[in-house]
């Protein structure tokens, strides 16, 4: 097969695509808290917030830093450097 550089192209915005589609902030959330075995109401208390609003975060793909600041501290994980490893590429390689 003879490669062309749209070719690349084409590819690396087909990887990049899924790599989007790996990182979830909402679902890396929601994993943290059932590793801790903490439920909703649980993380809803100490966030100060409905426990719909924390179902609807775990569907989100990013959550805004005010929000991400308390799930950080309450749950005792930084979330903010999973974002900041997926950013440079550590989340979501191949082996």
């Amino acid at each position: 097969m003879i490669w062309r550089s749209g070719d690349f192209i084409f590819w690396q915005t087909i990887i990049m695509s899924n790599m989007d589609e790996v990182f979830h902030l909402g679902k890396l959330i929601k994993s943290e808290l059932n590793r801790q075995q903490r439920t909703v109401v649980w993380l809803a208390r100490h966030i100060q917030c409905e426990r719909t609003t924390c179902y609807d975060i775990f569907e989100r793909k990013f959550v805004n830093h005010e929000q991400l600041e308390k799930i950080s501290i309450v749950l005792k994980h930084n979330f903010f450097r999973d974002l900041a490893d997926y950013e440079d590429g550590v989340i979501g390689e191949s082996s």
